[in-house]
């Protein structure tokens, strides 16, 4: 995946923080990616990276079964900062000792530096205190030789390590997370201090060096565009249009699954406001077909998704000779859908997962690398209006994953009713761009209620409104309650067939943001 000059290579021991981690490091400006724990030290190796990061992991390093990494990877002359899980590996693989810990520490602990050089520098060391966050049943009894201890904490004697001749830097606590106050600080001083990186990752730079590399795989070529009219797909079109100009015909699908008036919004929009060449295809029936008595989630994703595809292939036959579809698959798309230590995958994304083994056209993702945040930064770069670039994300297989169980026009017809509802008192209240998601889902269940002193057996349908940055991490968002009660209100009103409205307060993780 990578081809850039300076990177920071994550190995992930299947720490819930993975990601942001990468996103902290992108944020100096520094290109970051994600491998399995398990990568080859050749691969590994052939990517040059300035540094390499080892996530925490919900394992310990002395079970059986324990995920490792290979300790060729400290005789590369790299720097290397363990986390975690990552910083207790570090130490067994290179001599010293990890117990379980008598006493656990999850949550704020306060650290002291003992040493202000390296990830420390311009720290004050003792009787400061810095608030860090914990989250592990281990800890490292005996440093390996050549380390010695950089921090301490209530619980830790090693909370931080240095090797004093090699750059190899181990933190017990969790820097990429908000609640570690010197995190930005320790991620800083690692990337510029001891990977002497430049912080040279921007959009600007990301335009120049992607238009290249669609121009050179391309040529001549002509290629189509998946376009949905939400933020990754129009940033994308907009980008290979920018590449190859005229050589782009973009195909925009109604599968039958968009929000109400989703799809001449969407058309309206790229054929009034852009140069692109836009085809529509209306495939309701097509896929409400593909879709009958289906109520497995995953088999839901990949039926959509091989449904796109032969569509696309089909459009493309017609347009003569077209070799490479475009789209807008994202890094979280790509990370959520690997399998991860013999685990099946948190979900098959419709274009990631989904895609048939044997499809036709070569793909085109020139955002795969790009979290959503980068992706609007990259929008606004490119120079597509706001409107487009700020939309609340949409996912493509559309209201198919928001209606829990079968999907049906009579399901569908209900569930778009209250996803108006939704969306526009959130829009009239001011709260559309203050969340990251705000919208309705359909649950397979009914309940009794009582409208007009009779007794009804109807649908519930469930509120979701999240808080986020990438989609990575999620947290649902304290909406005030008279919104909400609005909202409830006007379902139950207005929706025939809904009698109850419950609101989700759950985080991702555990929870995803979608329900499917």
């Amino acid at each position: 995946m990578s081809e850039h000059s300076e990177k920071i290579i994550i190995l992930d021991f299947g720490s819930q923080t993975t990601q942001l981690i990468a996103r902290r490091i992108r944020e100096q400006k520094v290109y970051s990616e994600i491998h399995p724990y398990n990568l080859s030290l050749d691969r590994l190796q052939a990517m040059q990276p300035s540094g390499i990061v080892l996530s925490g992991g919900p394992a310990s390093v002395y079970d059986h079964d324990a995920p490792i990494s290979d300790p060729g990877l400290f005789e590369l002359g790299i720097p290397v900062l363990g986390i975690c899980y990552g910083a207790q590996l570090m130490m067994q693989q290179l001599g010293g000792r990890v117990e379980k810990a008598e006493h656990r520490e999850f949550g704020k602990a306060e650290l002291d530096i003992l040493y202000t050089g390296g990830i420390f520098a311009g720290m004050e060391t003792a009787p400061a205190k810095y608030q860090v966050w914990m989250s592990h049943g281990d800890r490292v009894e005996e440093a390996a030789p050549g380390f010695v201890a950089t921090a301490t904490s209530g619980h830790s004697p090693f909370a931080a390590l240095r090797h004093e001749s090699k750059p190899f830097v181990a933190v017990q606590f969790h820097p990429e997370v908000a609640h570690t106050l010197i995190g930005t600080d320790v991620l800083r001083n690692f990337i510029f201090g001891l990977c002497n990186c430049h912080p040279e990752w921007t959009m600007h730079s990301f335009i120049d060096t992607t238009i290249k590399k669609i121009q050179a795989k391309v040529g001549g070529g002509q290629v189509i565009c998946a376009l949905s009219g939400g933020v990754d797909s129009s940033v994308t079109a907009a980008l290979v249009h920018r590449a190859i100009g005229d050589q782009l015909t973009c195909i925009y699908v109604n599968n039958g699954l968009m929000r109400t008036g989703e799809t001449e919004s969407v058309l309206r929009f790229f054929r009034q406001k852009t140069h692109l060449r836009v085809i529509d295809v209306d495939a309701t029936t097509y896929f409400l077909e593909r879709l009958k008595g289906v109520v497995d989630p995953e088999e839901k994703r990949k039926r959509i998704g091989y449904g796109f595809i032969e569509i696309f292939e089909k459009e493309a036959r017609e347009l003569g000779a077209v070799k490479y579809l475009a789209q807008g698959t994202l890094y979280p798309d790509v990370i959520e859908s690997v399998v991860f230590h013999g685990k099946a995958p948190i979900k098959s994304h419709h274009n990631v997962g989904g895609l048939p083994e044997r499809m036709q056209l070569d793909l085109i993702e020139p955002l795969r690398e790009l979290f959503k945040d980068e992706v609007r930064e990259l929008g606004l770069e490119l120079g597509l209006p706001e409107e487009a670039i700020f939309r609340q994300p949409f996912p493509g297989p559309g209201l198919g994953i928001r209606i829990m169980g079968e999907v049906s026009a009579e399901r569908l017809f209900i569930l778009r009713q209250a996803d108006v509802i939704v969306l526009e008192e959130m829009k009239n209240s001011g709260w559309y761009r203050k969340v990251w998601q705000s919208f309705a889902v359909l649950l397979p269940i009914q309940t009794v209620g009582v409208m007009g002193d009779g007794r009804t057996y109807e649908n519930v349908i469930a509120l979701r409104c999240v808080d986020s940055r990438d989609a990575m991490t999620a947290d649902w968002s304290r909406l005030p309650y008279d919104l909400l009660g609005r909202i409830s209100n006007r379902i139950i009103n207005e929706v025939r067939g809904v009698n109850r409205v419950v609101y989700d307060i759950s985080s991702k993780p555990p929870s995803t943001i979608e329900w499917e």
